[in-house]
């Protein structure tokens, strides 16, 4: 909000001489309806394509059998011997397993599925290549099956613990994570150690009843989308897709040409990606602590480290620019610089900012920011084009291919890349799918996130807001790949002073025992009305006590 206004040159490749063939399947037990709160499923998807990074370019389709079958703690070896008695008629099967009682995933990670598991594994044919493909769509963000719209950590476990449990007893049997590609994907990986392959669904029912961010109308553009989603994951991928024959072969068609222009993106793509604790603060440091507080209610405290511009073009043309930073030298402070690629002063269209940024259009600009934050030995955090995975049109750059933000990220920090103190920030609320978006260790030193305690704009009650922990867990969770510092340039919360003193101490206790944020910042002034509508806009402002108390909490929480 913003007033609130290698890179390894991996090639995407994409034909496997070992095979995924042409699906036919067989459906086991109850058939999937069409009912919202089914929880027993069988899936019965065909076989799109076959890809992976290290192979030549193409995709494949061979065939592959498919068998659905749903388990609980109770099914017998008859029934499973039963189910597995179809004929099997290729050598690669891909069998889906669904466990869809209410709770399961916590029964499975308690091992009340491990006798069933086990018994089938065992009973299962002797092919070459035997995928288990366990409780897929589960990102997507319906009520469909019991496994989804859960928390990513019991998903995880859940995941992990069936995966152990089947190697155990097959250790040919080869593990498929299966995500719907669905914007937050990456929130349910379970890690590399427990997965073989990756299968990505298209059409099924959940995510064709999913509202939570706009349907896709373009065929290509989806698939691309879904693939990119995976590109931190370097395992095989299969497509597979529910419909008609003739539906299935327009996607395979529709396939073969996503990939082509993948690869040819693949250098702002494809890097070396690894979950890891990133560095933070030092054992009893104390995180920065700033605000963006245009109207200087708060910038006097001493409590104060750092404070927050937001820059335009035409603040950089005017001069306007140079005169903030210099006044926020002279308070003593250092500078949080949020660059907003747009609101040009000379007569040039804001409809592409991204691709002015590559183009070089405003490279004079740039440039002359990047010399005004040079003439300082203080750290400048810069943020470019920040909130970019928010699904709306508040700024030209959000709802944007994310490889052209990437280029035109990575265009703007390497224009920098010689002002020595200045520290790269790549900016995303921490939204679901901001990963999507996400330019490259190479080109980031800290990930940013935004916490505001309203979950929803149509909430008028403060008492209504959510806790800075708990979106703050949720988001942290989602930049988990990138294992980079955190700052929190943006936070805040509406309501009466006792309310809002109140949210402020638990969020400065959360702040100081988490080492790898390396500051917050706090945006002390009431939102953008133009952005609410028919609603009044929050006004994030806080007193002088309720600032001075967050931070007397923060310092003696360390």
């Amino acid at each position: 909000m913003k007033s609130k206004g290698l890179l390894i040159v991996a090639t995407l490749a994409i034909i496997a001489s070992a095979g995924f063939y042409l699906m036919r399947y067989t459906s086991i037990f109850k058939p999937e309806t069409a009912a919202a709160d089914d929880k027993n499923a069988v899936f019965s998807e065909q076989a799109v394509g076959y890809i992976h990074r290290s192979d030549s370019l193409g995709v494949t389709t061979p065939p592959l059998q498919h068998i659905s079958i749903q388990l609980s703690p109770n099914t017998t070896e008859k029934a499973l011997t039963a189910a597995l008695k179809v004929p099997v008629t290729s050598e690669n099967l891909l069998v889906t397993v669904v466990a869809g009682q209410e709770g399961a995933l916590g029964k499975v990670t308690d091992g009340q599925f491990d006798d069933v598991l086990q018994t089938l594994c065992r009973l299962l044919p002797k092919t070459s290549h035997i995928y288990l493909r366990w409780d897929p769509d589960m990102e997507v963000p319906v009520q469909r099956y019991s496994w989804q719209y859960q928390a990513p950590v019991d998903y995880i476990n859940a995941f992990r613990h069936v995966a152990k449990v089947c190697r155990s007893a097959m250790p040919s049997i080869q593990i498929m994570w299966s995500p719907a590609g669905y914007p937050g994907t990456e929130e349910y990986w379970p890690g590399a150690d427990v997965v073989d392959a990756i299968g990505i669904s298209v059409n099924g029912q959940s995510e064709l009843a999913a509202t939570a961010y706009p349907q896709e109308p373009d065929t290509q553009k989806l698939l691309r989308r879904k693939l990119i989603r995976t590109r931190f994951m370097n395992k095989p991928i299969w497509v597979v897709a529910s419909g008609t024959d003739s539906t299935v072969q327009v996607l395979q068609n529709d396939l073969k040409a996503v990939v082509r222009d993948i690869k040819r993106d693949s250098v702002w793509l494809f890097q070396d990606f690894a979950i890891g604790t990133p560095e933070g603060r030092k054992p009893g440091a104390a995180p920065l602590l700033g605000v963006y507080d245009p109207k200087l209610a708060l910038t006097g405290s001493k409590n104060v480290t750092v404070e927050h511009l937001f820059v335009d073009l035409e603040n950089i043309q005017s001069g306007a620019f140079e005169k903030d930073f210099n006044a926020v030298l002279q308070r003593g402070h250092q500078a949080i610089v949020t660059v907003e690629p747009w609101r040009d002063g000379k007569v040039r269209k804001d409809s592409s900012v991204l691709m002015n940024t590559i183009a070089g259009v405003y490279d004079e600009e740039f440039k002359s920011l990047f010399q005004t934050i040079s003439k300082t030995e203080r750290p400048v955090y810069v943020r470019f084009a920040h909130e970019m995975e928010i699904p709306i049109h508040r700024y030209p750059w959000q709802s944007q291919e994310p490889v052209l933000y990437i280029r035109a990220f990575r265009h703007f920090m390497e224009l920098g890349s010689w002002v020595k103190n200045m520290k790269r920030v790549w900016g995303p609320a921490g939204d679901r799918g901001s990963m999507e978006w996400y330019p490259g260790g190479d080109v980031v030193d800290m990930v940013s996130i935004a916490i505001y305690g309203l979950p929803d704009k149509n909430i008028t009650d403060p008492n209504k807001q959510e806790s800075f922990e708990t979106i703050f867990n949720r988001k942290i969770w989602r930049m988990r790949f990138a294992s980079k510092p955190m700052l929190i340039t943006e936070f805040g919360v509406k309501g009466p002073e006792d309310y809002q003193s109140g949210w402020m101490e638990k969020a400065a206790r959360v702040v100081a025992a988490h080492r790898e944020v390396v500051g917050a910042c706090y945006f002390n002034l009431a939102d953008n009305p133009a952005v609410w509508g028919d609603i009044p806009a929050p006004d994030w402002g806080i007193s002088h006590k309720t600032f001075s108390r967050f931070a007397e909490v923060l310092k003696n929480a360390q």
